[in-house]
């Protein structure tokens, strides 16, 4: 039940320290937490109504144990209920219900990563009545000099935790087998293995095993089948139908091998194995990120088919 004390944190309190009205309430803070707690709400209910008794109980002792449950959720709901929009390697979360249940210290995912703004909530249509009650009382003049970290800061920060949410859900997909893992075929293999049986179809250099897919071609039959055994970079990329983002993720997860002289995938697939410096994005993990357009089968210019030729 004890806090590590490797974890406990430090933090300069000189400004408070050289507040009078804080000091003294810390020097009277039982004798403060009675009076206002118990004596003060049994006065106002007593000599206003003359109802003590209802006051004691209702406005003094269930007061304060609500107030109390409320508060203990910051250090329990606040970490168990919720998003994490800016940082997970903690606990903090935000949620609506929590800062209901609060007075708006349910957005505490944005308290831990940034302390030192005086607001819990950011957004115009989050609860935060406590943060509203401050920025009231600054122009009345109660409250002065409040904080608030730089915007850009906030937002590189949720989109960091959005990349590392969109990282984490990339190494959940298939993106097919990577091309450095793919063995190289020979153009002659390639026509043999098809002309066997196999339907093959070759586009940017990268062999497709479409054999399960045949009957699912939107296309129909027909048309893929035309390209078995043969370069189909043109039909695929415009030549007869120039296929969408989906269509090119799909056809990555068919991919069984590169072609020798397969030109731009076999020089990139070979400078790999050789160690060679490659340009490219990774995430996180060290996965390859592929962006829509540019996976190896898309052809940035629609190459004209032989018939169109």
């Amino acid at each position: 039940m004890k806090q590590n004390p490797k974890r406990i944190g430090r933090t300069d309190i000189s400004d408070l320290n050289d507040d009078p009205v804080v000091v003294w309430q810390h020097r009277n803070y039982i004798k403060c937490v009675i009076f206002m707690g118990m004596v003060f709400p049994c006065l106002v209910t007593g000599l206003g109504w003359g109802d003590w008794m209802g006051g004691f109980i209702y406005a003094g002792i269930l007061r304060i144990f609500f107030v109390q449950q409320a508060t203990f959720c910051v250090n329990s709901l606040a970490h168990w209920l919720g998003d994490q929009p800016f940082d997970d390697r903690n606990s903090p979360r935000d949620h609506v219900v929590t800062a209901l249940v609060t007075l708006g210290e349910g957005y505490h995912n944005f308290h831990h990563e940034f302390p030192s703004d005086y607001r819990n909530a950011i957004e115009w249509h989050q609860y935060d009545p406590t943060k509203w009650s401050i920025w009231i009382w600054k122009q009345m003049g109660l409250a002065f000099d409040l904080k608030q970290f730089k915007q850009n800061e906030i937002e590189k920060g949720r989109l960091q935790q959005l990349q590392k949410k969109l990282d984490q859900k990339r190494q959940t997909l298939d993106w097919g087998i990577p091309l450095e893992q793919l063995p190289i075929i020979d153009w002659d293999s390639y026509q043999t293995e098809a002309k066997n049986g196999r339907a093959l179809v070759a586009v940017a250099g990268v062999v497709h095993d479409v054999t399960d897919f045949i009957k699912d071609h939107p296309g129909g039959k027909a048309l893929i089948s035309s390209g078995i055994g043969k370069d189909a970079t043109a039909i695929f990329n415009g030549g007869v139908y120039n296929h969408s983002n989906a269509a090119h993720n799909l056809l990555s997860t068919m991919r069984v091998g590169v072609l020798r002289g397969g030109c731009e995938v076999e020089i990139w697939k070979r400078a790999q194995r050789e160690n060679k410096d490659i340009s490219f994005v990774s995430d996180s993990a060290g996965q390859k990120i592929i962006r829509a357009g540019s996976q190896v089968t898309r052809i940035a210019e629609p190459v004209a088919s032989a018939d169109a030729a």
